[in-house]
Protein backbone atom coordinates (compact mmCIF):
# COMPACT_ATOMS: atom_id res chain seq x y z
CA UNK A 1 0.00 0.00 0.00
CA UNK A 2 1.40 3.62 -0.73
CA UNK A 3 1.46 5.02 2.27
CA UNK A 4 0.05 8.48 0.58
CA UNK A 5 -2.90 6.81 -1.08
CA UNK A 6 -6.34 7.84 -0.14
CA UNK A 7 -6.64 4.56 1.66
CA UNK A 8 -3.58 4.97 3.75
CA UNK A 9 -4.50 8.58 5.04
CA UNK A 10 -8.36 7.33 5.65
CA UNK A 11 -6.83 4.37 8.11
CA UNK A 12 -4.24 7.01 9.29
CA UNK A 13 -7.48 9.78 9.98
CA UNK A 14 -10.02 7.22 11.97
CA UNK A 15 -8.31 4.49 12.88
CA UNK A 16 -10.71 3.66 15.56
CA UNK A 17 -13.65 4.35 13.59
CA UNK A 18 -16.80 2.50 14.35
CA UNK A 19 -15.24 0.33 17.09
CA UNK A 20 -16.44 0.26 20.92
CA UNK A 21 -14.60 2.02 22.66
CA UNK A 22 -15.05 3.68 25.88
CA UNK A 23 -15.05 7.50 26.17
CA UNK A 24 -11.81 8.57 27.63
CA UNK A 25 -13.87 11.34 29.89
CA UNK A 26 -12.04 9.95 33.09
CA UNK A 27 -8.76 10.50 31.79
CA UNK A 28 -8.85 13.43 30.23
CA UNK A 29 -10.37 14.81 33.78
CA UNK A 30 -7.10 13.48 35.41
CA UNK A 31 -4.31 16.35 35.86
CA UNK A 32 -1.93 15.23 38.32
CA UNK A 33 0.33 12.00 38.83
CA UNK A 34 -1.07 9.81 42.26
CA UNK A 35 0.54 7.20 43.65
CA UNK A 36 -0.25 3.13 43.10
CA UNK A 37 -2.38 1.56 46.01
CA UNK A 38 -0.09 -1.13 45.81
CA UNK A 39 3.37 0.45 45.25
CA UNK A 40 3.26 3.69 46.04
CA UNK A 41 5.01 4.73 43.60
CA UNK A 42 3.52 8.18 41.55
CA UNK A 43 1.93 7.25 38.22
CA UNK A 44 -0.34 8.60 36.00
CA UNK A 45 -3.13 6.75 34.78
CA UNK A 46 -2.14 3.34 35.78
CA UNK A 47 0.25 1.45 37.68
CA UNK A 48 2.55 -0.32 34.86
CA UNK A 49 4.03 -2.37 37.58
CA UNK A 50 1.33 -3.38 39.70
CA UNK A 51 -1.19 -3.62 36.78
CA UNK A 52 -3.15 -1.69 38.90
CA UNK A 53 -5.65 1.80 37.83
CA UNK A 54 -4.66 4.85 39.95
CA UNK A 55 -6.91 5.72 43.03
CA UNK A 56 -8.92 8.52 41.51
CA UNK A 57 -9.59 5.78 38.35
CA UNK A 58 -10.14 2.63 40.23
CA UNK A 59 -14.23 1.99 39.15
CA UNK A 60 -14.30 4.42 36.37
CA UNK A 61 -12.42 2.28 33.42
CA UNK A 62 -13.59 0.20 31.57
CA UNK A 63 -12.77 -3.84 32.52
CA UNK A 64 -12.99 -6.66 29.47
CA UNK A 65 -13.81 -9.95 29.55
CA UNK A 66 -12.12 -11.92 27.54
CA UNK A 67 -13.21 -15.70 26.37
CA UNK A 68 -10.03 -17.15 26.70
CA UNK A 69 -7.09 -16.94 29.31
CA UNK A 70 -3.59 -14.77 28.03
CA UNK A 71 -0.22 -14.96 28.91
CA UNK A 72 1.99 -12.17 27.94
CA UNK A 73 5.99 -13.64 28.11
CA UNK A 74 8.42 -9.94 28.68
CA UNK A 75 11.33 -9.25 27.58
CA UNK A 76 13.66 -8.57 30.81
CA UNK A 77 14.73 -5.36 28.90
CA UNK A 78 11.46 -4.28 27.56
CA UNK A 79 10.70 -1.10 29.10
CA UNK A 80 7.71 -1.32 31.65
CA UNK A 81 6.51 2.26 30.69
CA UNK A 82 6.30 2.10 27.17
CA UNK A 83 5.07 -1.77 26.78
CA UNK A 84 1.41 -2.33 25.68
CA UNK A 85 1.31 -5.32 27.77
CA UNK A 86 0.36 -3.60 30.58
CA UNK A 87 -2.81 -2.27 29.22
CA UNK A 88 -4.14 -5.78 28.72
CA UNK A 89 -3.54 -6.55 32.44
CA UNK A 90 -4.68 -3.36 34.02
CA UNK A 91 -8.14 -4.18 31.35
CA UNK A 92 -8.97 -7.45 31.66
CA UNK A 93 -7.64 -8.36 34.96
CA UNK A 94 -9.55 -12.02 35.53
CA UNK A 95 -7.96 -13.31 32.44
CA UNK A 96 -4.38 -11.74 31.65
CA UNK A 97 -1.02 -12.49 33.69
CA UNK A 98 2.42 -10.50 32.64
CA UNK A 99 5.46 -12.99 33.32
CA UNK A 100 8.95 -11.66 32.77
CA UNK A 101 11.30 -14.00 30.50
CA UNK A 102 12.90 -16.47 31.87
CA UNK A 103 9.79 -16.72 34.01
CA UNK A 104 7.32 -19.03 32.17
CA UNK A 105 4.48 -20.70 33.44
CA UNK A 106 4.12 -24.96 32.60
CA UNK A 107 1.68 -25.80 30.47
CA UNK A 108 0.17 -28.86 30.26
CA UNK A 109 -0.13 -30.68 27.35
CA UNK A 110 -3.88 -31.63 27.26
CA UNK A 111 -4.07 -27.26 27.51
CA UNK A 112 -5.74 -25.99 24.20
CA UNK A 113 -2.31 -23.32 24.01
CA UNK A 114 -1.32 -21.46 21.30
CA UNK A 115 1.67 -18.91 20.39
CA UNK A 116 1.29 -16.05 18.35
CA UNK A 117 4.44 -16.23 16.57
CA UNK A 118 5.40 -16.24 12.93
CA UNK A 119 6.59 -19.31 12.91
CA UNK A 120 7.43 -21.29 9.30
CA UNK A 121 4.50 -24.31 10.96
CA UNK A 122 2.35 -21.60 12.20
CA UNK A 123 -1.50 -21.66 11.70
CA UNK A 124 -4.24 -19.25 10.24
CA UNK A 125 -7.18 -18.68 13.17
CA UNK A 126 -9.32 -19.88 10.64
CA UNK A 127 -7.32 -23.01 10.67
CA UNK A 128 -7.44 -23.56 14.02
CA UNK A 129 -11.23 -24.18 12.87
CA UNK A 130 -10.72 -26.26 10.03
CA UNK A 131 -7.45 -27.87 9.99
CA UNK A 132 -4.52 -27.92 8.16
CA UNK A 133 -5.09 -28.01 4.45
CA UNK A 134 -3.95 -30.62 2.78
CA UNK A 135 -2.81 -28.89 -0.49
CA UNK A 136 0.59 -26.43 -0.26
CA UNK A 137 1.26 -25.31 3.24
CA UNK A 138 1.47 -22.05 4.36
CA UNK A 139 5.05 -21.78 4.57
CA UNK A 140 5.33 -23.23 1.29
CA UNK A 141 3.01 -20.64 -0.34
CA UNK A 142 5.41 -17.99 1.38
CA UNK A 143 8.82 -19.27 0.81
CA UNK A 144 7.75 -19.91 -2.88
CA UNK A 145 7.50 -16.10 -3.16
CA UNK A 146 10.33 -14.69 -0.42
CA UNK A 147 12.40 -11.23 -1.68
CA UNK A 148 16.02 -12.78 -1.65
CA UNK A 149 17.98 -11.87 1.59
CA UNK A 150 14.69 -12.30 3.90
CA UNK A 151 13.92 -14.50 6.87
CA UNK A 152 10.51 -16.18 7.00
CA UNK A 153 9.42 -15.27 10.09
CA UNK A 154 10.06 -11.98 9.19
CA UNK A 155 7.33 -11.97 6.40
CA UNK A 156 4.80 -14.31 7.44
CA UNK A 157 2.12 -12.04 7.90
CA UNK A 158 -0.47 -12.73 4.53
CA UNK A 159 -3.21 -15.43 4.56
CA UNK A 160 -3.82 -17.56 1.67
CA UNK A 161 -7.31 -19.35 0.23
CA UNK A 162 -7.49 -21.00 -2.73
CA UNK A 163 -10.49 -22.47 -2.25
CA UNK A 164 -12.24 -19.34 -2.88
CA UNK A 165 -14.49 -19.59 0.59
CA UNK A 166 -12.99 -16.40 1.81
CA UNK A 167 -13.48 -15.93 5.90
CA UNK A 168 -15.98 -18.39 7.20
CA UNK A 169 -18.02 -18.51 10.18
CA UNK A 170 -17.87 -22.01 11.19
CA UNK A 171 -21.02 -21.86 13.88
CA UNK A 172 -18.99 -23.69 17.20
CA UNK A 173 -20.36 -24.31 20.03
CA UNK A 174 -17.22 -23.47 21.64
CA UNK A 175 -13.64 -21.89 21.22
CA UNK A 176 -10.97 -24.07 19.82
CA UNK A 177 -8.33 -22.81 22.55
CA UNK A 178 -8.31 -21.72 26.08
CA UNK A 179 -4.84 -19.79 26.35
CA UNK A 180 -3.19 -17.23 24.38
CA UNK A 181 0.90 -16.96 24.78
CA UNK A 182 2.23 -13.69 23.35
CA UNK A 183 5.72 -12.19 23.45
CA UNK A 184 6.08 -8.70 24.42
CA UNK A 185 9.52 -7.67 22.94
CA UNK A 186 11.10 -5.95 20.18
CA UNK A 187 11.60 -8.63 17.41
CA UNK A 188 14.66 -9.61 17.55
CA UNK A 189 13.92 -10.10 21.65
CA UNK A 190 11.52 -12.35 20.73
CA UNK A 191 13.76 -14.86 19.08
CA UNK A 192 15.48 -15.58 21.81
CA UNK A 193 12.55 -16.15 23.82
CA UNK A 194 11.24 -18.19 21.08
CA UNK A 195 13.47 -20.85 21.07
CA UNK A 196 12.95 -21.90 24.74
CA UNK A 197 12.10 -25.26 24.57
CA UNK A 198 9.15 -24.21 27.07
CA UNK A 199 7.18 -22.27 24.22
CA UNK A 200 8.75 -24.60 21.51
CA UNK A 201 5.85 -27.36 22.04
CA UNK A 202 3.24 -24.86 21.90
CA UNK A 203 1.09 -24.61 17.86
CA UNK A 204 1.78 -21.26 16.57
CA UNK A 205 -0.73 -19.33 15.12
CA UNK A 206 -0.42 -16.04 12.84
CA UNK A 207 -2.32 -13.02 12.16
CA UNK A 208 -3.77 -11.45 9.41
CA UNK A 209 -2.41 -8.13 7.87
CA UNK A 210 -3.87 -5.01 10.00
CA UNK A 211 -1.50 -1.86 10.65
CA UNK A 212 0.09 -0.90 12.96
CA UNK A 213 -0.83 2.41 14.89
CA UNK A 214 1.88 2.28 17.50
CA UNK A 215 3.77 5.18 17.90
CA UNK A 216 6.91 3.16 19.03
CA UNK A 217 9.49 2.88 16.46
CA UNK A 218 11.58 0.21 15.94
CA UNK A 219 14.06 0.66 12.67
CA UNK A 220 13.62 -1.01 9.80
CA UNK A 221 10.27 -2.79 11.03
CA UNK A 222 6.72 -2.15 8.03
CA UNK A 223 3.58 -1.40 9.61
CA UNK A 224 2.25 -4.44 10.13
CA UNK A 225 4.27 -5.25 13.14
CA UNK A 226 1.71 -4.81 16.00
CA UNK A 227 2.20 -4.03 19.48
CA UNK A 228 1.04 -6.03 21.78
CA UNK A 229 -2.26 -5.16 22.91
CA UNK A 230 -3.00 -4.40 19.19
CA UNK A 231 -1.85 -8.03 18.84
CA UNK A 232 -4.08 -9.26 20.94
CA UNK A 233 -7.19 -7.58 19.85
CA UNK A 234 -6.74 -9.03 16.24
CA UNK A 235 -6.25 -12.41 16.97
CA UNK A 236 -9.62 -11.83 20.24
CA UNK A 237 -11.39 -10.39 17.27
CA UNK A 238 -10.50 -13.22 14.26
CA UNK A 239 -10.82 -15.99 16.56
CA UNK A 240 -14.81 -14.54 17.84
CA UNK A 241 -15.65 -14.01 14.09
CA UNK A 242 -14.72 -17.62 12.99
CA UNK A 243 -16.62 -18.88 15.69
CA UNK A 244 -20.08 -16.23 15.09
CA UNK A 245 -19.52 -14.09 12.75
CA UNK A 246 -19.52 -10.52 12.69
CA UNK A 247 -23.09 -8.67 13.92
CA UNK A 248 -24.85 -6.78 11.19
CA UNK A 249 -24.64 -3.20 12.93
CA UNK A 250 -20.91 -3.28 13.91
CA UNK A 251 -19.35 -1.79 11.27
CA UNK A 252 -15.58 -1.01 11.19
CA UNK A 253 -12.34 -0.96 8.88
CA UNK A 254 -10.86 -3.92 10.82
CA UNK A 255 -14.23 -6.20 9.85
CA UNK A 256 -14.38 -4.82 6.41
CA UNK A 257 -13.89 -8.17 4.72
CA UNK A 258 -15.44 -10.93 7.71
CA UNK A 259 -18.84 -11.96 7.26
CA UNK A 260 -21.86 -10.94 8.63
CA UNK A 261 -24.11 -13.30 11.01
CA UNK A 262 -27.12 -14.02 9.53
CA UNK A 263 -30.14 -14.31 12.03
CA UNK A 264 -30.58 -18.31 10.58
CA UNK A 265 -30.97 -20.80 13.73
CA UNK A 266 -27.22 -20.62 15.03
CA UNK A 267 -28.67 -19.98 18.88
CA UNK A 268 -24.76 -20.79 19.77
CA UNK A 269 -24.03 -17.91 17.70
CA UNK A 270 -22.58 -14.88 19.54
CA UNK A 271 -22.08 -12.62 16.73
CA UNK A 272 -19.23 -10.15 17.12
CA UNK A 273 -20.07 -6.40 18.58
CA UNK A 274 -17.63 -5.07 19.51
CA UNK A 275 -17.04 -6.79 23.20
CA UNK A 276 -12.63 -6.86 23.20
CA UNK A 277 -12.72 -2.82 21.60
CA UNK A 278 -11.81 -1.55 25.12
CA UNK A 279 -8.31 -3.74 25.39
CA UNK A 280 -7.66 -0.34 23.15
CA UNK A 281 -9.03 2.36 25.55
CA UNK A 282 -5.24 3.54 26.73
CA UNK A 283 -4.00 2.93 23.34
CA UNK A 284 -6.71 5.23 21.88
CA UNK A 285 -6.33 7.87 23.94
CA UNK A 286 -2.53 8.00 24.19
CA UNK A 287 -2.72 7.85 20.23
CA UNK A 288 -4.83 11.13 20.65
CA UNK A 289 -3.21 12.64 23.05
CA UNK A 290 0.18 12.45 21.00
CA UNK A 291 -1.48 12.91 17.86
CA UNK A 292 -2.40 16.57 19.60
CA UNK A 293 1.20 17.15 19.93
CA UNK A 294 2.75 15.97 16.99
CA UNK A 295 1.68 15.40 13.15
CA UNK A 296 0.92 12.05 12.20
CA UNK A 297 3.34 12.29 9.64
CA UNK A 298 6.33 13.63 10.70
CA UNK A 299 6.25 10.72 13.49
CA UNK A 300 8.68 7.88 12.56
CA UNK A 301 6.41 5.09 12.98
CA UNK A 302 4.24 5.74 10.42
CA UNK A 303 6.53 6.52 7.73
CA UNK A 304 7.79 2.87 8.00
CA UNK A 305 6.85 1.00 4.87
CA UNK A 306 3.57 -0.45 4.31
CA UNK A 307 4.30 -3.31 2.28
CA UNK A 308 7.83 -5.33 2.06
Amino acid sequence: MNPKSSEARNRNENPFEGLNITSSEALLNLKTRNACSRCHKSRMYFCYTCYLPVPPLQGKIPSCDLPIKVDIIKHKHEIDGKSTSAHAAVLAPNDVRVFTYPEIPQYDKNERVVLLYPGADAYTVQELYSGRNKSQTYSEKLLAELPHGYNVGTLMRKVYDNDDKGNKIYHVEELPIDRLVIIDSTWNQSRGIFADIRLQNLQKVVLQHRLSQFWRHQKGSPRWYLSTIEALHQFLIELHICAWGCDEIYVTPLTTNWPVHEKNGHIQCRPYIGEYDNLLYFFKFMYEKLHCLYKHEDLLAYQRPMEV
